[in-house]
């Protein structure tokens, strides 16, 4: 049914005169009642689709056309028609091309999702429906390889950090740290700055002085609408954290075990931790700091690495109580606190730090062989 119907919309458009879109339309799914849902095409897109169908034969063929209809969110578009019509094919117009994800970087959809969980009796992290918008995210935590790079066309560009960063032996595999939270937003600006995109950090309200120089006691302001790099919300951190998934404790199900992330086994505290005991073999090679190569694990289901474990990542937001603050669509967390928000675990935490729903602050001028980083990018 798929295959003839991608030959018949074929030369169906060009019998109607109907320019195909750049953008592949795939039919990936049929019903009887007909009903064709196209995917692979740009979210929040306006389209005008027109069906082809036919009660008696081809000779009696008619083309229906629906104007403004919208793309959804997860890239897709569904059309009916009339019970006991035969389809006969579909074309659309006015539909851009997908932009194409980043290169080292994951596709997160837009969409609702139950922050938090109460599986372990935290008080802080009361279940709570969020929206988020879709964004993308760096599959890997930002390499020691990655940042010295950025770092040295930023100290080149006028940029001044207060940590020079470091990674285990020095290794372009392994993950930055020692790394406080305005160097990351200050190397997100310059990241952002040497791709040629706009940066998201500035120093004033009116959002004109490009967040370059300063620490501890700068005012930093995003301006969200940039499609620079940038940390992500608390809100988006633990939606690409869980993968899809809602309710479980880790990224892949409810228990873990160190051959699915770089954190300290304590089975004999924790129910869900299957061990074994102490620090991961992985992390233990070459010493200390005992982080593991980026990417050493298997990822989530949206394709990210190293969500829970191996060093803690900042976030945005100031520390606060409940989430979705101002607002349950995309938060940008509550205001007036000191600390930031770190999430994901470490390569010397328990495994209770690891959970999707685990909840850290620090001060943002701290920076340790315990602290990272990943940068997203709005969709």
């Amino acid at each position: 049914m798929k295959t003839k119907l991608k030959s018949l919309f074929t030369g169906l458009a060009i019998l109607a005169g109907v320019h195909q879109a750049a953008a592949q339309i795939v039919i990936n799914s049929f019903s009887q009642n007909g009903v064709l849902v196209c995917t692979n095409l740009q979210p929040g897109s306006v389209a005008s689709v027109q069906w082809a169908s036919s009660l008696a034969g081809p000779w009696q063929t008619n083309w229906a056309t629906l104007s403004g209809v919208t793309v959804s969110n997860n890239g897709t578009i569904t059309v009916s028609v009339p019970m006991f019509y035969r389809v006969l094919g579909i074309a659309a117009t006015n539909i851009p091309t997908p932009t194409p994800t980043p290169a080292g970087m994951a596709a997160i959809p837009a969409g609702l999702f139950v922050m938090g969980d109460t599986l372990d009796g935290e008080s802080d992290a009361i279940p709570m429906n969020i929206y988020v918008s879709a964004f993308y995210m760096d599959t890997n935590l930002v390499s020691y390889g990655q940042w010295t790079s950025v770092y040295a066309y930023a100290t080149s560009h006028g940029y001044n950090f207060v940590n020079v960063g470091a990674g285990k032996n020095s290794a372009a595999n392994q993950p930055v740290q020692t790394v406080d939270w305005y160097d990351c937003v200050k190397w997100s600006n310059a990241r952002s700055q040497q791709a040629g995109l706009t940066p998201v950090y500035y120093t004033d309200a009116g959002l004109t002085q490009v967040f370059t120089n300063g620490d501890y006691g700068t005012m930093v302001y995003q301006n969200l609408a940039n499609n620079g790099y940038r940390l992500p919300t608390e809100a988006e951190w633990e939606k690409a954290a869980r993968g899809g998934l809602s309710g479980q404790r880790f990224p892949w199900g409810n228990s873990i075990s160190e051959t699915q992330a770089n954190y300290y086994g304590n089975t004999n505290f924790y129910s869900y931790d299957l061990g074994p005991n102490d620090f991961n073999s992985i992390g233990i090679i070459g010493g200390i700091p005992y982080t593991s190569p980026v990417g050493s694990f298997a990822p989530n289901g949206y394709g990210l690495y190293d969500m829970a474990g191996n060093v803690f990542e900042w976030c945005w937001d100031e520390v606060g109580l409940p989430y979705g603050q101002p607002t349950t669509n995309n938060p940008t967390g509550a205001v007036g606190s000191v600390s930031r928000v770190i999430r994901g675990g470490v390569f010397n935490g328990n495994a209770s730090n690891s959970r999707c729903a685990s909840r850290n602050g620090l001060n943002p001028n701290f920076a340790g062989g315990n602290y990272g980083f990943r940068c997203v990018i709005g969709h």
